[in-house]
């Protein structure tokens, strides 16, 4: 990726060239930034405040593969080769990127890189996978149909974001849409198990 180009343009000439929309392709498109472009994308359906069937399960669980390497200090994603060949799929080509290029490029508006030498840093980026883990997992925990997972998952994509445009702003916005979400799952929670208790 060029420095001169923006990133919602990048994205719309993978999105467009004649290439297999796969995981696999998505990592070598991207180079450097693959980490958090995978993870934005896998993690936008989760975002969504849509019934989902169970699916997203399986984007965070890729999500969290994937963050763990940011933690190990990768700088390319290892994959097994059943995840690196799998399609993303026409939901995601189609509609998903589309709409993700859109927000975007409202993002690309505003931001701008702020304290960018942090991004550069392996440290700080192991400790963003961690921030990125923490909030997949809890999205994933979350009571199914409750819509409880869509702050925590919202919070992994403005996180990826800040990664992409280096904006330590987005990053904080993120973390707090995130944290907040966490705190929702875990007093909802803790009210339904006395709810449950007190009944049984």
């Amino acid at each position: 990726m060029t420095a001169e180009r923006e990133f919602s343009d990048e994205l719309e000439d993978w999105l467009r060239a004649d290439t297999p929309k796969t995981l696999g392709d998505l990592g070598d498109a991207f180079k450097e930034k693959s980490f958090a472009v995978t993870i934005l994308l896998l993690m936008f359906l989760p975002a969504l405040p849509l019934p989902t069937g169970g699916i997203t399960h399986v984007f965070e669980v890729i999500t969290i593969f994937v963050a763990l390497q940011m933690v190990l200090g990768r700088r390319t994603i290892w994959l097994p080769r059943r995840w690196k060949k799998r399609e993303l799929g026409a939901t995601i080509t189609g509609k998903a990127v589309p709409f993700i290029i859109r927000r975007v490029r409202w993002f690309e508006k505003f931001s701008r890189p702020r304290l960018a030498q942090l991004f550069r840093q392996r440290e700080f980026i192991r400790v963003v996978g961690l921030i990125i883990i923490g909030l997949t997992a809890a999205a994933a925990i979350a009571p199914p149909f409750s819509g409880l997972d869509t702050l925590p998952a919202l919070g992994v994509v403005a996180i990826a974001l800040a990664i992409i445009l280096e904006d330590a702003v987005v990053l904080g916005i993120g973390v707090l849409i995130g944290t907040g979400g966490v705190v929702l799952i875990v007093t909802i929670g803790a009210a339904l198990a006395r709810l449950i208790r007190d009944r049984f």
